[in-house]
C-alpha cells in the first residue's frame, strides 16, 4: 500500500506543481484583468462586465455537457484497463458532442441578448452579443484541455488556457486603454483573446494528440452522455450556487452594486487556488486507483493532499479575512474599500475556505461514480441558494448576497464530505491535520491583536505580503511544535526538490527530528 500511495503522491506532486503554476497564472491574470477593467471603467460598467462574464461562463458550462469532467475520467479509466479503442471513442465522441452543443448555446445567448438586457435594467444589448461570440471558442479550450488531462498531461492546459489566453487579455485590454478606446472596445479585446487562444489550441491538438486517428475506435456517445448529463446538471447548478448572487444583485439592485460586489467576489475565489490546482490532476490519478480497487490508497492520498493544500491556503485566507479593507484598497482602489464590501468579503472568504478545509470532496464523488448523488446535492443547495438570495438581497443588498453564498458553500461541502465518508470512509481529518490549526490560530491571533493595537498607519500591499509570510512561518512552527508530520510529507518534499532544484534536505532533517 505504502509504495502505491507514494507513487501516486509523486505523480500528484509533479502534476499539481505544474497545474498550480498554470492556475496561479490563470487566476492572477484573470484577476488582474478584472482589476484593470474596474479601475478604468465606472462601477456601473464593471457591473455590466461582471454580469456578462457570469452569463458567458454559464453558457460555456452548459455547452460542455459535463464532458470536460466525464471525458478525462473515462479516458483515465480505460487507460487503466488498457482499452485503447474505448479511449479513442471517448475523444471523438466528446469532440462531436461539444461542437454541436456550443453552436446551439451561442445562438441561444445571442438571440436572448435583448431579453437579458431588459432583465438586468441595462441600456444596450450589444455587450451580451459580444460575449455570446466567445461561447464556441471557450468550449473548445475547456474540452481540449480535458482530453489531455485524461492522459495525465497538464502542460497543454497551462500553455493555452492558463497562460496564452490570459496574457492576451491583459495585453489587449491595456492596449485598448492606452489608445483611449471606450468600455465596449475593452469587451471586444477580452473576447478576441479567447478566440485566438482557442484557434491556437485546436491547431496544436491536431498536430500533437497522435492517439486521435480514424481507425480502431468504439463510439462512446451514448455512454458518455449517460455519465456526463448528470455532470452537466451538476455543473450548471454549481454555477447557480457560485454566481446567482451576482445575477440577482443585477436584477434587484443596479449595475453599480454588482460592480461593488464583484470586487469582493473574485478575491474570495482566490482562496481556492491551491485546491483547484490539486483537483486538475487528482481526478485521473484517483480514477485509476479506483478502477483497480485500491480504496485504502485513495483514502491516504485524499488525507495527505488535503493536508498540504490546507497548509498552503490557511495563511492566505487569514490575510483576506483579517484585513479585508486593506486587500480591497490595494487591488480595486479606495472607492471599493467600503465597510459593506469588506464585510461581504469576510463572509464569502469563510464560505470558500470551508471547501478548502474539507478537501476535493465533489470530484471524489465523481471518481467513485456517484454523479447522481452529486446532482441531488447541487439541486438541493441551488434551490436553497436562490431562496436565500431572494430573501436577503432586497433587504441586505451585497451583505445578503454574501450570506446566501457562504451558507450554500458550507452546506454543499458538508453534504459531499459526509457522503464520501459514508460510502468509502474517505476524509482528511487525521490528528496531524487538525493539531496545527488550533496552535497556529492562537499564535496568529496574538499577531493580529498586536497589529490592530500598535500599528496606526495604513496597511499597504507590502505590509500584507509581509504579514502573509509571517502567518505562513507561524503555521510552520505550529506543525513543528505539534509534531504533525507523516512519512509521506518527507516524500513530497523530496519530489518538490527534484522538480524545483531547491534543496529541502534541511527541512527534511528538521521534520524527522520532530517526528
Amino acid at each position: 500500500m505504502s509504495e502505491i500511495v507514494n507513487e501516486s503522491l509523486k505523480k500528484a506532486a509533479k502534476g499539481t506543481a505544474i497545474a498550480f503554476v498554470g492556475l496561479l497564472i490563470y487566476m492572477f491574470l484573470e484577476f488582474i484583468t478584472r482589476v484593470i477593467i474596474a479601475r478604468n471603467a465606472t462601477q456601473s460598467e464593471y457591473g455590466i462586465f461582471s454580469i456578462g462574464f457570469v452569463l458567458l461562463n454559464f453558457f460555456v458550462i452548459v455547452a460542455c455537457l459535463g464532458l470536460h469532467v466525464g471525458a478525462p475520467r473515462y479516458i483515465a479509466y480505460f487507460r487503466g484497463k488498457g482499452d485503447n479503442k474505448k479511449v479513442k471513442g471517448v475523444i471523438f465522441s466528446s469532440l462531436q458532442l461539444s461542437v454541436i452543443a456550443s453552436l446551439v448555446c451561442f445562438l441561444l445567448f445571442f438571440l436572448a441578448s435583448d431579453f437579458l438586457t431588459e432583465l438586468f435594467h441595462l441600456q444596450q444589448s450589444s455587450v451580451f452579443k459580444i460575449f455570446a461570440i466567445a461561447v464556441p471558442f471557450a468550449v473548445a479550450i475547456e474540452i481540449l484541455a480535458s482530453l489531455f488531462r485524461g492522459f495525465d498531461r497538464v502542460h497543454e492546459k497551462v500553455y493555452f488556457r492558463d497562460v496564452l489566453m490570459n496574457v492576451l487579455k491583459v495585453l489587449f485590454i491595456v492596449s485598448v486603454i492606452i489608445l483611449g478606446y471606450s468600455f465596449l472596445e475593452m469587451i471586444y479585446s477580452y473576447i478576441l483573446s479567447i478566440v485566438i487562444a482557442s484557434v491556437a489550441f485546436i491547431i496544436y491538438t491536431i498536430r500533437k494528440l497522435s492517439v486521435v486517428n480514424s481507425a480502431g475506435r468504439d463510439p462512446m456517445r451514448k455512454e458518455l452522455l449517460l455519465f456526463s448529463i448528470p455532470l452537466l446538471a451538476t455543473n450548471a447548478l454549481s454555477m447557480i450556487i457560485i454566481w446567482m448572487d451576482t445575477l440577482m444583485l443585477g436584477y434587484f439592485k443596479t449595475a453599480d452594486v454588482v460592480g461593488l460586489y464583484n470586487a469582493a467576489h473574485p478575491i474570495a475565489q482566490l482562496i481556492e487556488i491551491f485546491l483547484l490546482s490539486l483537483v486538475f490532476i487528482y481526478v485521473p490519478l484517483a480514477s485509476q486507483l479506483y478502477s483497480k480497487g485500491l480504496i485504502d490508497e485513495m483514502r491516504r492520498d485524499y488525507a495527505i493532499l488535503t493536508k498540504w493544500i490546507f497548509s498552503a491556503t490557511f495563511p492566505f485566507f487569514l490575510i483576506i479575512f483579517l484585513f479585508p479593507e486593506a486587500v480591497l484598497n490595494a487591488f480595486f482602489g479606495s472607492s471599493y474599500a467600503q465597510a459593506s464590501v469588506a464585510l461581504a468579503l469576510r463572509i464569502l472568504a469563510i464560505g470558500v475556505f470551508i471547501h478548502v478545509f474539507l478537501g476535493p470532496n465533489a470530484v471524489t464523488l465523481i471518481v467513485i461514480g456517484k454523479t447522481k448523488l452529486n446532482l441531488i446535492d447541487n439541486s438541493i443547495v441551488a434551490i436553497m441558494n436562490v431562496s436565500l438570495n431572494l430573501l436577503l438581497i432586497p433587504i441586505l443588498g451585497i451583505i445578503g448576497a454574501a450570506i446566501a453564498s457562504a451558507i450554500s458553500f458550507a452546506i454543499i461541502n458538508a453534504l459531499k464530505s459526509a457522503q464520501i465518508f459514508r460510502s468509502h470512509r474517505i476524509h482528511p481529518f487525521t490528528a496531524n491535520y487538525l493539531k496545527p490549526v488550533l496552535t497556529s490560530a492562537m499564535l496568529i491571533s496574538i499577531v493580529y491583536v498586536s497589529v490592530k493595537v500598535f500599528w496606526s498607519y495604513t496597511i499597504t500591499l507590502a505590509m500584507l505580503i509581509a504579514l502573509g509570510f509571517l502567518f505562513f512561518t507561524l503555521y510552520g512552527l505550529s506543525i513543528l511544535i505539534t509534531k504533525s508530520f507523516d512519512e509521506e510529507d518527507i516524500m513530497m518534499l523530496q519530489e518538490m526538490e527534484k522538480m524545483t532544484g531547491i534543496t529541502t534536505s534541511r527541512i527534511e532533517r528538521l521534520f524527522r527530528r520532530f517526528m
